[in-house]
């Protein structure tokens, strides 16, 4: 009965080390086409330090912003920049929102653009700037009329490409913010005045739609401001500014100024990929050769396939079966790692491949600890099979605690790390988790498959350690 119950054990233990090789062997096989095709579904996403590009860096206005709103208007602008620049065809580009700083008095909101492929920095300033930043004003009834000396050094300083703040004579003052702007914009169309007041008779007019928060704002503004002129601004420009008659429901909008029909489908087209809710400014700019990004990309593969070798020669050297166990698990942990980065996928720069090299030692290190409470169990005096078992029960809680210890470590990076840091920390988690898995799972389950005995010479040398005989 116990060489039945034995039997079955084996042949159970065995069909989940085929299981375990044959998913492996599919996965490495998936990953292996969609490497070698250029036109695979699930190719690699390589970052900008690797596919080379353009790096923008904006600065977002905030001053005249309320703390608490800065959050979910720097994700809007986010989705806003996305949407344009998907609209250009830039493929794997990345738009994330990074803070100067920690400390809030200190804190300037930032937009960091990527774009792989794109090495002409000029025109894919040129394409960003493109979208509008949409505002109504009220105007300043208060407000006193600029002198006409004035308004003639204004225009000579505008002429001689000289650029004043808005506040230069008190400008500033001429208009009110009503806190309507783009943010609030669900749809433009281009229409044609019928010459009853929606502009002249055929002339081009961009109508617009707000959402139901700003059709609320808006309604309330006009309601509030019957008589008065609210101005219309595009990019800081004065489109129109027509009067108030009454309360204005229903969330639409007529902008008008002199469009031909060609200017106004552009303006509707840029309206409907997204009006930036706060003013931004380009602050830095850098461009990455395809070239040098290459160059990386090959150091970043050799350092790891190396890395990689080195420790497969010295696991098996050193603790011979359950090294070659260890690894063929880091083969199969490296297979997972690389499926999910086609998967997910994660957009890899050299920073992440970094991350990735690291959490491969980490692996190494789980099978070690189960290997050193291996050997102590053998010296003990116990069978194969219940030191393997010992081995990984007492080796868990180190594993475990050590992998937990990274993973808040990883978190920690990711939370508060500029994107060069959240894409190393990114992968690094990633990792730490599966190597976990595979050092545990899949190691153990190889090693109860294998019929091996300490009593033979053979299993006395697989199951030797170093230089012991």
């Amino acid at each position: 009965m116990s060489n039945s119950k034995s039997g079955s054990e084996g042949i159970i233990r065995s069909f989940r080390a085929v299981v375990v090789i044959v998913a492996a062997i599919l996965i490495g096989n998936f990953v292996y086409t969609n490497t070698i095709n250029p036109d695979a579904d699930y190719p690699f996403k390589l970052g900008l330090d690797l596919a080379g590009g353009s790096h923008l860096v904006y600065e977002a206005d905030t001053s005249g912003l309320e703390p608490q709103d800065v959050p979910e208007l720097m994700n809007t602008l986010r989705e806003v920049m996305e949407r344009r620049i998907n609209a250009f065809g830039v493929a794997e580009s990345v738009v994330q929102v990074e803070r100067s700083s920690v400390v809030a008095e200190k804190q300037s909101q930032r937009l960091i653009i990527e774009l792989p492929g794109v090495t002409d920095v000029n025109q894919a300033i040129e394409d960003i700037g493109k979208t509008p930043l949409l505002e109504f004003k009220l105007v300043n009834a208060d407000f006193e009329e600029l002198s006409p000396e004035i308004e003639e050094a204004i225009a000579q300083a505008e002429a001689d490409g000289v650029e004043l703040p808005p506040e230069a004579f008190g400008r500033d003052q001429m208009f009110l913010d009503t806190g309507l702007t783009g943010r609030y914009l669900q749809g433009a169309e281009l229409v044609f005045g019928q010459g009853n007041g929606a502009g002249l008779s055929n002339e081009p007019i961009v109508s617009i739609s707000f959402n139901d928060e700003g059709a609320d704002l808006f309604e309330e503004i006009t309601s509030q401001n019957v008589g008065e002129q609210l101005a219309i601004f595009l990019d800081g420009e004065l489109m129109s500014s027509p009067r108030i008659n009454e309360a204005i429901g229903g969330g639409r909008a007529i902008i008008s100024g002199n469009f031909s029909r060609e200017s106004a489908q552009e303006l509707v087209r840029n309206l409907k990929i997204g009006a930036l809710p706060v003013p931004i400014e380009l602050v830095s700019t850098q461009t990455i050769g395809s070239s040098l990004g290459h160059e990386a990309l090959e150091a970043g593969v050799y350092a790891g396939v190396l890395g990689f070798v080195i420790l497969i020669a010295f696991m098996i050297f050193w603790y011979r079966l359950p090294g070659l166990i260890a690894a063929l698990a880091l083969i199969v942990y490296v297979v997972i790692m690389l499926a999910l980065f086609k998967f997910i996928p994660v957009v890899l720069t050299a920073a992440g491949i970094a991350g990735f090299i690291l959490s491969i030692g980490l692996a190494v290190d789980a099978n070690i600890l189960i290997a050193e409470r291996m050997k102590e169990e053998l010296r003990k005096g116990s069978q194969v099979g219940h030191a393997i078992q010992e081995g990984f029960t007492r080796a868990w809680s180190a594993i475990r605690d050590s992998n937990i210890t990274n993973i808040i470590v990883g978190i920690i990076l990711f939370w508060f790390g500029t994107a060069l840091i959240k894409g190393f920390a990114f992968v690094f988690m990633i990792g730490v988790i599966v190597s976990m898995l595979s050092a545990i799972f899949v190691s153990k389950t190889l090693l109860l498959a294998l019929p091996i005995s300490k009593e033979s010479a053979l299993g006395k040398f697989l199951l030797g350690t170093g230089f012991s005989k």
